[in-house]
């Protein structure tokens, strides 16, 4: 066989049919969503991002149709690495969780694109049940009911303790994160990190401390790892 029909029957090789572009990518786009899902589900604190949602179902099927471009094309790879090469992405990653959505999204988009479909399905399916496991055994956490609260107190003559026994009431520890006076100095802003008793209701709590005299703009926000104070 000469060197022309060699190349001919390895670019015929590197076709896709039609019929099997359109499973890869259908693949793509279902793996996409479920991780995206995963995302939405599993995801804490205040830095949830609508977009990267999308973007996640975007990277699966890119990366689906460049695996389907390459094929065994050793050419096409270094010149999709010098294309890429001229891209430079600004956007910071505010939860290290999400880089590794990031390379999911990668890793079944590959599998897709390569016609690898039990890799891709048994290994997302592996990665569902990981997420799952690890978000309600709140893996990680030394602590199982940590909160930060907020609350603006009007100062007065005298040392006022009551938000203080209302707080020792209601949680296990209490850690004064910061004290932020207004501009006129009648009122302070403070912020506490506590951990919360097992049994104790919330709502009462909030409802409780928003009684008290001299306290407004009481909030409660889980995780104090994405709040700024």
């Amino acid at each position: 066989m000469d060197n022309t029909s060699l190349n001919i029957t390895q670019e015929f090789q590197n076709v896709y049919f039609p019929p099997e572009i359109i499973i890869n990518l259908l693949l793509a786009f279902i793996l996409g969503v479920v991780i995206s899902i995963v995302y939405k589900k599993t995801h804490k604190g205040l830095s949830y991002s609508q977009s990267f949602m999308i973007t996640n179902i975007f990277i699966c099927v890119i990366v689906a149709i460049v695996i389907m471009i390459i094929g065994n094309n050793l050419a096409r790879a270094f010149a999709l690495v010098g294309a890429l090469s001229i891209i430079r992405f600004r956007t910071v990653i505010k939860d290290t969780k999400d880089i590794a959505f990031i390379f999911w999204s990668l890793a079944a988009g590959m599998g897709a694109g390569t016609g690898s479909y039990f890799i891709s399905i048994v290994g997302t399916i592996f990665l569902v049940i990981i997420a799952i496991v690890l978000f309600k055994t709140n893996f990680g956490s030394i602590y199982k009911s940590e909160f930060i609260l907020q609350f603006r107190y009007l100062r007065s003559d005298g040392e006022q303790t009551e938000y203080l026994n209302l707080i020792k009431k209601y949680a296990r520890s209490h850690t004064l994160l910061n004290a932020e006076p207004s501009g006129d100095e009648k009122t302070i802003k403070l912020t506490f990190d506590i951990l919360m008793k097992e049994d104790e209701d919330l709502n009462k709590f909030i409802d409780d401390i928003s009684k008290l005299e001299n306290v407004s703009e009481v909030s409660l926000t889980a995780s104090k790892n994405d709040i700024d104070y």
